[in-house]
Formats: C-alpha cells, sequence, structure tokens
C-alpha cells in the first residue's frame, strides 16, 4: 500500500480563512513538507495545533533534491501534506515536482482545498471573469519581460499576474507599452488583510500610481485584448501581429495560423499580407542603398 500526498491550501492573509480540514491534516500527517518552517510554526499555533508527525523543509532551494525522499516515504505508505507560505501547492510555489513524481511512482494525490490569490484578485477585479489566463511572475529582465508581454498582446481572456511590489511599477510601465495604456486593469494589494486595497484603473494611471512605491502582496489582473473583429483587421495590423509572435519566438507558420484564426480571416490572406509586407521591405532597402 502506498501513502497519499495531500496538497493544502493555506490562508492568504486571514487565518480564519484556513479550511476547517487543515487542522486535521496538520495533527494526521506522518510527514508535514513546509516551504516556511518557521511561518509554518506561526500557522500551527494560530490553529491551535501540533503536527504529531516529522516536519521537513521543502522550498525552492530543495525541491529538487527533498523530492526523491519525500516519494520513498509515499511509496513506503506515508501521508505526506504539502503547504507553502500562502495559497495552493504548485500555484508558483514548490509542489510541481513532487506531484509529478508522486504521480509517476502509482501514489494517491488529493487536495484539501483553500484560498486562492488568483480567484480572489480575479472576483474583486471587476473584470470579465468567465474566461482568464493565470500566467504567473514575469521575467525580471526588461527585454524577456516586454518578449513575454508581446506573446500574450492579443490574448482576449482576462491575464492575472503576481508580482513584487518593488517591480509592480516597471511591470505596469511595460503593460502600458505593449497593451496601451487605457487597458483597464486591477492591482490588488495584501488581500484578505488589514490592508488589503483594489486600485482599478488604465495601465498608464495605474503606472503613474505605483511609480510612487507601493508595498505588500500583489496580484494585477489585466483586461484582455478587446474583439476588433475580421472586418476591422486590415493586412498591416495582420502583420503587426505575425511579427508580435514572431519575435516572441513562434514559428512563421504558426504564427500566421494563429494571427488567422484569431482575425476571423482565412490563412491565405495573413500569408500573402505577409509576403507583400516582406517584398514591400527589400523593395525599400534596395532603394535606400541606391
Amino acid at each position: 500500500m502506498t501513502g497519499t500526498l495531500v496538497l493544502a491550501g493555506t490562508p492568504i492573509g486571514d487565518v480564519q480563512d484556513a479550511p476547517p480540514r487543515l487542522a486535521a491534516e496538520l495533527a494526521g500527517a506522518d510527514v508535514v513538507a513546509a516551504e516556511d518552517t518557521r511561518r509554518l510554526r506561526r500557522l500551527t499555533q494560530a490553529l491551535g495545533v501540533a503536527p504529531a508527525g516529522r516536519v521537513v523543509s521543502y522550498f525552492e532551494g530543495n525541491e529538487s533534491a527533498r523530492t526523491p525522499e519525500l516519494v520513498e516515504e509515499l511509496a513506503g505508505g506515508a501521508r505526506v501534506l504539502l503547504v507553502t507560505d500562502a495559497g495552493m501547492p504548485s500555484v508558483s510555489d514548490p509542489g510541481y515536482r513532487l506531484v509529478a513524481a508522486a504521480v509517476e511512482r502509482g501514489v494517491r494525490v488529493t487536495a484539501v482545498p483553500g484560498p486562492s490569490a488568483v480567484l480572489t484578485a480575479l472576483a474583486l477585479s471587476g473584470l470579465p471573469v468567465d474566461r482568464f489566463c493565470f500566467e504567473g511572475f514575469l521575467p525580471r529582465k526588461s527585454g524577456e519581460r516586454l518578449t513575454r508581454l508581446r506573446e500574450v498582446a492579443e490574448e482576449r481572456r482576462t491575464l492575472v499576474y503576481f508580482e513584487a511590489p518593488h517591480r509592480l511599477d516597471d511591470t505596469l510601465a511595460a503593460m502600458a507599452e505593449v497593451f496601451g495604456t487605457d487597458r483597464r486593469a486591477a492591482v490588488c494589494r495584501e488581500l484578505t488583510k488589514t490592508y488589503e486595497e483594489v486600485r482599478r484603473g488604465g495601465l498608464g494611471e495605474l503606472a503613474a500610481w505605483a511609480a510612487e512605491g507601493v508595498r505588500g502582496e500583489i496580484t494585477v489582473v489585466v483586461e484582455g485584448a478587446p474583439d476588433k473583429g475580421a472586418e476591422e483587421v486590415d493586412a498591416a495590423e495582420l502583420v503587426r501581429r505575425v511579427r508580435v509572435r514572431e519575435e516572441a519566438g513562434e514559428r512563421r507558420k504558426e504564427a500566421i495560423a494563429a494571427v488567422a484564426a484569431q482575425a476571423g480571416v482565412p490563412k491565405r490572406e495573413v500569408f500573402d499580407a505577409v509576403v507583400a509586407a516582406k517584398n514591400a521591405d527589400r523593395t525599400a532597402e534596395k532603394n535606400a542603398g541606391n
């Protein structure tokens, strides 16, 4: 008999949001793997529970090395509880490697659902929530960040990001550059905590606000690209969209197919526009050389 891996959601702010099952799992697990054992200690004290099993650290720095150890515990029949600092394990937090390894060994994986910064921010944003994409953290380097944003410049679903407070102003400025200053967004700060704040507005407005300095845990929700409709997309716009995707690393064939599907036009129309633009560029370069 193999054991069970339990992924447990922890409060993102208010400890009273802890799911009732969390205390029982903390008390009954053979092993509790925690992203930060000090934060775990504060959580267990607040919940009035003492883990009976062994407590080990499981964070980004030791995730690769500790995963095989925990899998062996699971294979031997142990019940292993995985908790992170806040929210659900694996969602921009340690956990994915352990889940994948446990599944590969045939170990049962279950969860104790809990608070989610992604869903909480979406619900509070005032933006469409019927379809959304979670993009996690953007790259720290400016060029890589712009590239990643360009990849979703035409995404019509609502976008959700996590961001560090000291990088928020740069991130919002980059979003305003790629998505447009008027694209609606919401910056959700310190969700469920004492100083919770949701700032809504255009990306340009929010970038100016963030330039003054922002503190706390940040989740950014951005409105998806508007549906322009096939009749509003001219040849130049089709070419621009293909180039954006190519700059992000997509092959031209796939980029053309994606742009055609998104614009609601035949692939041949997009292909012809790209070829015409390429020929025009060559002619311009030739004339300039003469």
